[in-house]
């Protein structure tokens, strides 16, 4: 699946709670308005002209041999192409670190699973899937579940679902169980603890990752001018 296409699944998805958009799962099921997808791509090209296979060796550093830089028009090009050397001007010392990029999405992630595994979480859960079982449609663990079955854009090659009936049945009493249940809100209120938990427990640890971005956007600033 290309990147453009994981995009528009992406913004199909509506939240991280589930498709909550009663005609857009109507409609489209757990897919997309592929006219509307068309004019993102279209929209989302860069203007111009494309890069050059030569541009791209000064980018990236490629076609050195044996280690030795590439060398264009008599002049080196730096350790791994304009483009590292434009990283290391902004971020300085961040280059070599990790917590600016790292940490949070790792919490994140730890996050997640915690209010996956969150008994009212769970509870939830169960009484969506029974919800949307009892409208005669097949049983998820969760939201998340649904919207990922493979079933749905089995032979698609365009990123987008089929559309069948099941599909789009599914997907409608998957957003009325969801706002019979208010399955978003207790998503939303247990991760919303959860988070704010997190933050009460590793002061230091996002501190410093507020800093380090506030120092990458400071030299972004200079770099263009602003300051």
């Amino acid at each position: 699946m290309s990147e453009s296409f994981d995009s528009v699944l992406t913004l199909a998805a509506v939240s991280p709670y589930g498709t909550l958009d009663l005609g857009q799962a109507r409609r489209w099921g757990y897919g997309f308005d592929p006219d509307r997808a068309m004019t993102w791509n279209e929209t989302g090209e860069p203007e111009g002209r494309a890069v050059r296979p030569r541009e791209y060796e000064v980018l990236q550093s490629f076609g050195a041999v044996d280690g030795a830089a590439t060398v264009v028009n008599g002049r080196k090009v730096p350790k791994g192409g304009c483009t590292a050397q434009a990283s290391r001007r902004l971020a300085g010392d961040l280059a070599k670190r990790t917590s600016t990029w790292a940490y949070v999405p790792e919490r994140s992630q730890k996050i997640d699973k915690a209010v996956a595994e969150d008994r009212r979480v769970r509870r939830v859960f169960g009484d969506w899937s029974r919800c949307v079982e009892d409208k005669g449609f097949k049983r998820y663990d969760s939201p998340t579940a649904a919207f990922r079955d493979k079933a749905w854009r089995k032979g698609a090659e365009d990123g987008n679902t089929n559309h069948t009936k099941r599909e789009l049945g599914t997907a409608v009493a998957d957003v009325e169980c969801n706002r019979k249940l208010n399955v978003a809100g207790v998503w939303w209120a247990v991760s919303n603890e959860k988070q704010r938990a997190d933050l009460r427990r590793e002061p230091s640890r996002y501190e410093a990752v507020r800093a380090d971005q506030d120092r990458l956007r400071d030299a972004i600033r200079k770099a263009l001018g602003e300051s």
